[in-house]
């Protein structure tokens, strides 16, 4: 993303009861990758990425009987975009900082499964969900990392590891339930 990229004002106003539309239409904000910057109004870079579901956020403020502003954020002083672009920047950092912690957890699971020698397919399934959930967030996360934060280069590198300790633990499930399988084929 380059210094000329065009930032956005999200103002969504919708009725405080019944809160399920409220929280709707933040969840479906957070979705976008639009992060608060004030109460009330949220950003987001101006990029297909994530303008693409703005019209959800519209249609979920809309049905809750409120409305939604989207409005182009000029500066009207050297620095006052920073304000938005860190503001987006730290909520990316804490996201790339969640998923390695949530790596962390994800590894000392395998940990404890091999330590117990819990060495069943059920078990490895259940793991191997796990990591594709890990997956699934990392592309999320890629996706919305638009300024390209050395944080996603970490998180890309922890998941890989992880990714490693699982493939591990795999082969250590198909020995143990498997035997002589990781031998190969039998030659007569």
């Amino acid at each position: 993303m380059t210094d000329a990229t065009a930032w956005l004002l999200v103002i969504p106003r919708v009725p405080a009861q019944p809160s399920r539309h409220r929280v709707a239409v933040w969840r479906e904000l957070r979705r976008t990758g639009a992060v608060p910057v004030a109460a009330g109004t949220w950003t987001l870079p101006d990029l297909p990425a994530f303008t693409d579901r703005l019209a959800t956020v519209r249609e979920l403020a809309e049905r809750g009987g409120g409305s939604l502003a989207v409005l182009a954020a000029a500066a009207h002083g050297d620095g006052d975009l920073a304000v938005l672009v860190e503001a987006f920047a730290a909520a990316r950092r804490d996201e790339w900082g969640e998923l390695v912690a949530e790596c962390d957890r994800f590894e000392a699971e395998i940990a404890k499964e091999i330590a117990k020698e819990k060495f069943t397919f059920g078990e490895l399934e259940e793991e191997e969900q796990g990591f594709e959930r890990l997956r699934r967030w990392h592309r999320d996360l890629v996706r919305r990392d638009v300024l390209g934060l050395p944080e996603a280069a970490v998180a890309t590198t922890r998941l890989d590891e992880v990714g490693q300790d699982l493939a591990g633990y795999a082969e250590l499930v198909f020995a143990a339930q498997l035997p002589g399988a990781a031998d190969g084929p039998e030659r007569g």
